[in-house]
């Protein structure tokens, strides 16, 4: 492993572990009293002025790095991509707010299955053998990290179990989206087109005025800062420097740092409970996903 390598590894995890704090600060954001519009709305909207002032510097600095690719397709295509991006942080935070962190992250992470599902249906991509047994097995892990072979979930929100599967169903569409659009265009100008989608939706369906007001602005944009920063600046800036230099299985092995990283975080921060069995749910997560992208790994080309 050469010191490129290794690198590439320690930006991936960073950039995971990014992701896999925000559920946490989210949390915090709710118990301050702050809306789901509030909380989404201050993360894109920081979000998108931090991108579009890295762009403008990186015009100063660097002009060549905007030069090195054709960007030839359409800009809007990249925009309209970005609504996925603004469902996923609606619909996850939405679960944030009414599930345990811990939950929610874990009902997040099944857009590893439900992603290979829709390749399926919607471009006759085949499940092999061994994909399918994966399938069967994070679901049976899922079952361990959730708990719910331990207590009574009557007490747990059905609704809040429903916005978790339509986050990872509109995360595992963004993968797809994202792994066909716009790559003809430097990353961090597509992250920063993609913003505006996100931007957009969630201005449009939440309508969070009430950002722009001294009251809420003043006291919220500490957790505007930390969510911009850490779920959507750092990671596509991180994944998009260390992937390259891991290679894409190796990258994707090291991305699901963020499952471990949000439960420990609920934990330990939260003081949410997760036992010793779902650890191991969550363990056995993590263990199918490197076995499917070491398989990948192996396959020859």
């Amino acid at each position: 492993m050469d010191k490129e390598q290794v690198k590439g590894i320690i930006a991936v995890v960073l950039g995971a572990a990014s992701f896999g704090i925000l559920s946490t600060f989210v949390k915090k954001a709710y118990a301050q009293g702050f809306t789901l519009g509030e909380v989404t709305g201050i993360q894109a909207f920081f979000g998108m002025l931090f991108l579009w002032m890295l762009i403008g510097i990186m015009f100063i600095v660097n002009k060549g790095y905007f030069s090195k690719y054709p960007s030839t397709s359409p800009k809007w295509h990249i925009v309209v991509s970005g609504l996925s991006t603004g469902a996923v942080s609606i619909l996850y935070y939405k679960s944030v707010q009414l599930l345990p962190a811990s939950l929610a992250i874990i009902l997040l992470m099944q857009y590893i299955w439900i992603g290979q599902l829709i390749e399926f249906i919607f471009f006759k991509t085949k499940l092999t053998r061994r994909q399918t047994i994966g399938i069967a097995a994070i679901l049976g892990s899922t079952v361990l990290a959730t708990g719910l072979v331990e207590h009574d979930f009557k007490s747990v929100s059905v609704v809040g179990i429903g916005y978790g599967l339509l986050a990872a169903t509109a995360y595992a569409i963004f993968i797809i989206v994202s792994g066909r659009v716009g790559n003809d265009h430097p990353p961090l100008q597509k992250s920063a087109y993609m913003i505006i989608g996100a931007f957009l939706l969630v201005f449009v369906l939440l309508q969070p005025l009430t950002l722009f007001t001294s009251s809420v602005f003043s006291s919220l944009w500490r957790y505007g800062l930390l969510l911009a920063i850490f779920g959507t600046v750092l990671p596509p800036l991180l994944f998009s420097f260390g992937i390259p230099k891991t290679g894409v299985s190796l990258g994707n092995i090291l991305s699901y740092i963020e499952l471990p990283v949000a439960v420990c975080m609920s934990y330990l921060v939260l003081k949410e409970h997760v036992s010793l069995l779902q650890f191991m749910g969550v363990a056995g997560i993590l263990v199918v996903v490197v076995l499917l992208n070491i398989q990948k790994r192996r396959t020859p080309h």
